[in-house]
């Protein structure tokens, strides 16, 4: 989105609005997917200090 149509200053929030509806159009009719690059248990593994665990008792 970024490079896509945040790539400038946008002069208002309607005009914000415009282009975030613009873009979110042109991305839900190209039917867009996500290539995720690990698994839940890979992110698990590599985010565990980020996301510590209560242990119950």
């Amino acid at each position: 989105m970024a490079h896509q149509c945040l790539d400038r200053r946008i002069p208002d929030l309607e005009t914000l609005k415009q282009e975030v509806s613009a873009w979110e159009r042109e991305r839900t009719k190209a039917a867009v997917t996500v290539d995720w690059q690990f698994t839940t248990a890979d992110a698990r593994v590599k985010l565990k200090k980020s996301y510590p665990t209560i242990q119950l008792q």
